[in-house]
């Protein structure tokens, strides 16, 4: 019988029968749905390796049709400061729902590291939620296949470090105007914010005054 033995990240548990359980797990390699028998049962050895809001190392066998027997779980990395602040947890639960509907449309590897990073930022009570946010919703959107330029408006010209831009919903792009409530220093940290691990960008100084601003265009432009 073949078996894989991989990262996985919890998306969905769902009870089956008395004590048995449906996982959906999102690995690196993509989604796998396993059953996991008799996890409900109070000695299982499975049941602590399958929390939500964690990295777990499974070993998975083959069952029948797509789904998978999962022989065993144990805990990479719990991120238990998430459960003990309400706005992390409900953006938790909005990311892993979002990026499993995603990951049926749009089947990427790389839905496994945005949940990962994700859920890493938000155990760091340091790392403001609103760039944990800010940056999944741009790298959400650039996995779903529409990208947010950060070097052209959307009349095609180059942004311009003395121009002021506002975000057009309509045309999912910067528009330039005399008003616009965008300037160079949310352009540039944008721009970051696409390329960066959201541990490096939480290093940089003085992005209070702007954050918010970006967290809207990131959201305006995932569309969720």
């Amino acid at each position: 019988m073949n078996s894989l033995r991989t990262r996985a990240i919890v998306l969905r548990r769902t009870n089956y029968g008395e004590a048995d359980r449906i996982l959906q797990l999102l690995t690196p390699s993509g989604k796998r749905s396993v059953m996991a028998k008799g996890v409900r049962r109070e000695k299982s050895r499975l049941a602590g390796g399958i929390e939500l809001f964690a990295i777990c190392d499974v070993v998975i066998n083959e069952g029948k049709g797509d789904l998978g027997i999962l022989t065993s779980a144990r805990l990479i990395q719990f991120y238990r400061h998430i459960m003990e602040d309400y706005d992390r947890m409900q953006f938790g639960y909005t990311v892993i729902k979002l990026v499993s509907k995603a990951s049926e449309m749009v089947d990427e590897p790389e839905w496994y590291d945005i949940l990962s990073e994700v859920l890493m930022a938000l155990d760091v009570v340091t790392i403001p939620i609103e760039l944990a946010q800010t940056w999944f919703y741009l790298h959400y959107a650039a996995a779903m296949g529409h990208e947010l330029s950060l070097y052209h408006d959307v009349d095609g010209q180059k942004l311009e470090a003395d121009a002021h831009y506002r975000y057009d919903e309509s045309e999912q792009g910067f528009r330039r105007t005399e008003n616009g409530e965008l300037g160079a220093e949310h352009i540039k940290l944008l721009r970051l914010i696409a390329t960066r691990p959201i541990k490096t960008l939480a290093q940089i100084g003085g992005l209070s005054g702007i954050l918010g601003d970006c967290f809207i265009v990131a959201r305006q432009h995932a569309a969720v």
